[in-house]
Formats: structure tokens, C-alpha cells, sequence
């Protein structure tokens, strides 16, 4: 009999990844989504296994719903994605960061408790739990100083985890993943909105770029690489905590000026700082090391830095030729106001 996972946050970036890499590996997969007024499954449908997976109507601030999920989808696995996942979004709603993000996790960990605690459970940390506590690479041991309330709910959500995991003696694993990226990232992240402006800008659909704190750096790995990761974690005999991490650390200039790069352009023509996307707290340096995901899962990173930025400016480029030539796709530029004013007046070049 196929194994069964629930994916919290199915269409979300890393939802739609795991998805596929469990769906290859002959799982059934059930995955959770927020009803909306607009259906947000573009991700899913790009990697062409919308049909594939099953789909739960479910809400974190809902008992009831994540109760009623797990019920209907009675998975071996759960992958708790599900989140208010934006830094900067945090600063404007930290209540509601804090009932999702935080107290969410509690309500996945104990529905497992109560409706079957042989379930295995992956909780989605962040390097963001680290803050400023470091100006070198950090590990599982490193202490935690978050720095925005986004991050402040994940370290609630990671202790809890680490909680139920030595109180109930549950199969409970933290994935504490840096900055993943790909093309499937939101526009509101500052990756993505470098990529996709540097596309429109190099087929002159936009005259410049607008950023904030250049100078701060990540680690920035491929998120379909990281999903694997998950999956690892939950192989293990014991469960454990995990950094997933490239080893190295860039900031937002270098990625713009390797953005740029892609396309033959020079950065400093187009960019702007703006103190509009200054965040009221911002953390200027993260870098993992990733020792003991190779040592005790087998995992490291293939894609590193360069190619991360090839792979998410080609495929925006790509992505905004295709709609120029009159192409329909799964895409998110149309959910965003301001993408889709260039989206009609691309139409028309």
C-alpha cells in the first residue's frame, strides 16, 4: 500500500515542490489550502500535478478544519508548511503571524496527539530564528535571537515541536531551512521581485528596479532541492533537527548584480533604494552549515548561488517572452495589480 502525506500549504513554493517529490516516490498525496476568492493552484498546475494531488479546504486558526484533514486524508507523514510567511508582512500583521505561524503548529501537533500519534511530522523552521545572533556560519546549536514578530512565531512553533517530541515521544522533526528560491517564489520576496523586474526590464517593460537594504546577506539555496530534505528528516530512525543550508552567504547586491549579469546589463542603471522596503528590524547576516544534514542524511546542495539566479532570471525572461507571444500559462504576475498592467500593455507590443 502507497504511503500517505499532508502537505500543509500545498500552493505554496515549497508545498508544490514536496508535492511532486512525494508523488515520485508513489506517495498519495492529500495537501491543505486556504479558500479564497481568487483559487491560488498556479504553482501546482505549472509543475503539471494539479489532477495528481488530493485537496482539503483547511485553516490554521480552524481546529476543526486541521482535525477534519487529517481524518480524511489519514497520512503516514504530515509536512507542516502552512504559514504567514513573509518577513515584511509580519511587521503589519503581527497578531495574525502569531496565530497562524505559531500557534498554528500547535494545533497540527495536537490533532496528532489525539487522533493518532504514529504520525510523523515535519514543522518548517527558518534560519530567520537566528536573527543577528551571529556574524558567522550557525548550526543546530547556535542560540536563536529572532528579529521580526514573523520570526518570533517560528521559534514558538520550533519549541513546541521539540515539546511534543520529548513529551509525548512523537516522531517530530524541525527542518531549519535558509533562504530557498526558485521560480516558483512569491513576487513579494525579494529574490523573485529581482528576478522577474530584471526579465521586464531587459525586454523594456520596466525602467527600473526598486530595493531596499542591499547589503544584507543570506544564504540562498534551490528549493527543490531543500523538499528532499524534508523527506530525509523523516526517514531517519530517531527524529532530529536539521540546518539545511549552501554553506555560503551573498547579499541582495549580489544578487541583483548577478541578476543583471544574466542578461548583459549593468545593475547600478536601473536599481534604486527605496526606504519604503526598509523593514523597522532587519538581520544582516545569515549563513548555515549544513555538517550534519550530509553527515547523518546524506543531503547537500547541487545548485549553488550563480546558477540559483540563472535558473529564476531565465524563467522569468521566459516567462514574459511566452506572454508577449500571445501564450496563456499557470503564472502569478496576474494576481498582482501591478504586474498586470504590464501584462495588458505587454500584450499589446
Amino acid at each position: 500500500m502507497n504511503k500517505k502525506g499532508l502537505i500543509t500549504g500545498i500552493t505554496g513554493q515549497d508545498g508544490a515542490y514536496l508535492a511532486k517529490f512525494l508523488l515520485e516516490k508513489g506517495y498519495e498525496v492529500y495537501g491543505t489550502y486556504r479558500r479564497l476568492s481568487t483559487p491560488n493552484f498556479w504553482r501546482l498546475q505549472y509543475l503539471d500535478i494539479f489532477d495528481k494531488v488530493n485537496l482539503i479546504p483547511a485553516d490554521l486558526v480552524d481546529d476543526a478544519s486541521i482535525v477534519e484533514a487529517i481524518k480524511i486524508s489519514n497520512p503516514d507523514d504530515i509536512y507542516h508548511l502552512a504559514a504567514q510567511s513573509f518577513v515584511g508582512a509580519s511587521f503589519e500583521q503581527p497578531v495574525g503571524t502569531g496565530m497562524v505561524t505559531g500557534l498554528g503548529v500547535t494545533r497540527v501537533l495536537e490533532a496528532i496527539r489525539q487522533i493518532n500519534p504514529k504520525i510523523k511530522f515535519y514543522q518548517a523552521s527558518t534560519s530567520e530564528l537566528y536573527g543577528n545572533s551571529s556574524d558567522k556560519p550557525v548550526n543546530e546549536n547556535s542560540p536563536f535571537k529572532p528579529a521580526s514578530p514573523y520570526s518570533a512565531a517560528k521559534l514558538y512553533g520550533y519549541w513546541l515541536t521539540q515539546i511534543y517530541r520529548e513529551g509525548y515521544t512523537l516522531f517530530v522533526c524541525n527542518g531549519i531551512l535558509f533562504n530557498h528560491e526558485s521560480p516558483l517564489r512569491g513576487l513579494e520576496f525579494v529574490t523573485r521581485k529581482i528576478s522577474n523586474t530584471v526579465a521586464k526590464i531587459a525586454l523594456d517593460l520596466e525602467k527600473e528596479l526598486k530595493l531596499g537594504n542591499l547589503e544584507s546577506k543570506r544564504d540562498w539555496g534551490y528549493a527543490p532541492e531543500y523538499v528532499e530534505s524534508m523527506w530525509l528528516m523523516l526517514q531517519q530512525k530517531e527524529p532530529d533537527d536539521y540546518v539545511i543550508a549552501t554553506n555560503e552567504a551573498h547579499s541582495v547586491r549580489e544578487f541583483t548584480e548577478k541578476a543583471f549579469d544574466v542578461v548583459g546589463l549593468d545593475w547600478q542603471e536601473y536599481v534604486k533604494v527605496d526606504k519604503r522596503f526598509l523593514r523597522p528590524l532587519d538581520v544582516n547576516f545569515l549563513q548555515g552549515d549544513y555538517s550534519k544534514a550530509k553527515k547523518k542524511l546524506g543531503w547537500e546542495p547541487e545548485i549553488k548561488f550563480d546558477k540559483l539566479v540563472e535558473i529564476m532570471v531565465k524563467e522569468d525572461l521566459d516567462r514574459w517572452e511566452r506572454w508577449q507571444n500571445g501564450e496563456h500559462f499557470p503564472w502569478d504576475a496576474l494576481n498582482y495589480p501591478s504586474e498586470v498592467k504590464i501584462v495588458t500593455r505587454a500584450l499589446s507590443v
